[in-house]
């Protein structure tokens, strides 16, 4: 994966500055005040679009196959094939960022992942191993406070609601976190320079985006938002946001997929009690606390250093890969 070289060449000789994650759209591609703004409402409508013809697609085959309606007139596929379908919706945000980001801003969407310009596979792995601990333990901690009286579905349906959330929800994941910790936090790195200020739009954003359950869910969802557009900042890179998204979803589904009625539930960490709130608030903080001490010890590439000259605006190979330098889902 390649960086496309920024369209306002430097002056020759001159030091070239290192740029953060946040402020890659100034640097790659073609930026104007303009595209963030344009793009972020290309990307929306994208995302929009993608999720219509999905369900327009669900529609067609509830006719043909003469789906039962619930009380709104929409189909019943069940449990599992509800949420498959609501994960797909949400997914269709990924193309959307890609094709806004290449539409508008001229950039490859490899610039949204990290600095090197495309995920960083072997860091993505580290992450997720680490953010297993915690999620782990928060579910623990929620049966425990909270115990599931709802009967258990059986082994047939638990595998098969398990193999549909292991190969849907990391794409669902990956895209709220290409949305939020990927374009909102670099279209508003496009206009301030304070990483602090930088990582509160998209964390609030991101919060109100699952709905408004009790003041503590919204707090946890928060905190969230603004650990993980920190993590990306300072390691260079979205994957550790990713991989803690990722593991909180698929151990959450995985869990409600257990119980009878469990998937279909409305429940997000939105509506989460204080002290289930506090204590993901708290384990968020730990784990991004960790994966910085761990990003620190690998030497991540946290910034991209363009050439000192500019040539012609265009593709070019820059940097090189190895460039150094409840459901409680969200």
């Amino acid at each position: 994966m390649t960086i496309e070289q920024t369209a306002t060449p430097l002056t020759a000789g001159q030091p070239a500055e290192p740029v953060s994650y946040a402020r890659l759209a100034r640097v790659v591609g073609r930026h104007s005040w303009w595209r963030p703004i344009l793009g972020t409402f290309v990307m929306l409508g994208l995302a929009l679009i993608g999720g219509l013809v999905i369900i327009g697609v669900a529609m067609i085959i509830a006719e043909i196959f003469d789906v039962p309606l619930d009380a709104d007139d929409w189909p019943v596929f069940g449990e599992i094939a509800d949420t498959a379908l609501l994960l797909v919706v949400t997914a269709m945000a990924l193309p959307a960022v890609a094709l806004a980001a290449r539409w508008v801003q001229k950039r490859r969407w490899g610039s949204l992942s990290s600095v090197v310009g495309h995920l960083r596979w072997s860091w993505l792995r580290t992450c997720l191993a680490v953010a297993a601990i915690p999620t782990t333990l928060l579910l623990i901690t929620s049966f425990l406070i909270e115990p599931e009286d709802a009967p258990w579905v059986g082994w047939g349906t638990f595998l098969t609601g398990l193999a549909m959330i292991i190969c849907l929800v990391p794409f669902q994941a990956a895209a709220e976190e290409y949305v939020f910790r990927g374009w909102l936090l670099q279209a508003t790195g496009s206009f301030l320079r304070s990483p602090v200020l930088v990582v509160i739009p998209q964390a609030i954003l991101f919060a109100a985006a699952h709905g408004w359950g009790t003041p503590w869910g919204f707090a946890t969802l928060t905190v969230f938002g603004l650990s993980a557009g920190w993590l990306t900042i300072r390691t260079g890179g979205i994957e550790a946001a990713v991989a803690l998204h990722v593991m909180n979803n698929v151990l959450a589904f995985a869990a409600a997929a257990a119980y009878t009625g469990g998937l279909s539930s409305d429940e997000t960490a939105a509506d989460l009690p204080w002290s289930l709130a506090l204590l993901d608030a708290t384990l968020t903080v730990l784990v991004t606390v960790a994966l910085l001490h761990l990003a620190k010890r690998r030497k991540l590439a946290t910034h991209l250093t363009p050439p000192a000259s500019a040539p012609i605006p265009g593709p070019t190979h820059w940097p090189p890969a190895a460039a150094g330098h409840h459901n409680f889902s969200h």
